[in-house]
């Protein structure tokens, strides 16, 4: 084999070691945008609805939600949780999820999505909170699941306590 070839032939395996995530990218079909959007609706619902058992479903056997609740029995018990502590309000809390950025990743894919919570307690009816999710999805034999979901709160920091008075 002549030096060019082999040059070539590197060349070549380069590009290819280089566009493997690109491949794998390649792989997302409009199929599996649509799953993408329909696992997001669907976790919605179900927190939505206090459905823990749903909810906990959109994950994999292990996923972990906002780092603090990994598999089944911890993210039923976030959403028993969330709907039965006065403090949380989750009972009278929707999720209104938009801005959904879906980009294919080498496990499956990562996305963030804005999503308001409205408080129905409130009249008129009131935003509770902003917040913007991180997600890592893996498709499974089951469909898309999320394998983490990463939380951040957006919004104007908690209310500061009180100066005291100057004397």
């Amino acid at each position: 084999m002549g030096s060019s070839r082999i040059g070539r032939v590197a060349l070549a395996l380069a590009i290819l070691v280089a566009a493997g995530p690109l491949a794998i990218a390649a792989d997302l079909k409009a199929d599996d945008y649509t799953a993408l959007q329909q696992l997001y609706a669907r976790y919605n619902t179900a927190i939505d609805h206090g459905d823990g058992e749903a909810w906990a479903g959109t994950f994999t056997t292990d996923g972990v939600f906002a780092n603090n609740f990994k598999g089944h029995d911890a993210l039923v018990g976030f959403v028993n949780t969330w709907r039965s502590n006065p403090a949380m309000n989750g009972a009278l809390r929707r999720h209104f999820s938009a801005d959904l950025v879906v980009t294919p990743s080498a496990e499956g894919a990562t996305a963030t999505v804005s999503t308001l919570l409205v408080d129905l307690s409130t009249k008129p009816v009131s935003i509770a909170n902003f917040v913007t999710y991180s997600d890592v999805l893996v498709k499974t034999r089951d469909g898309w699941k999320f394998k983490t979901r990463a939380v951040k709160a957006e919004g104007p920091p908690p209310a500061a306590a009180a100066a005291p008075a100057a004397k």
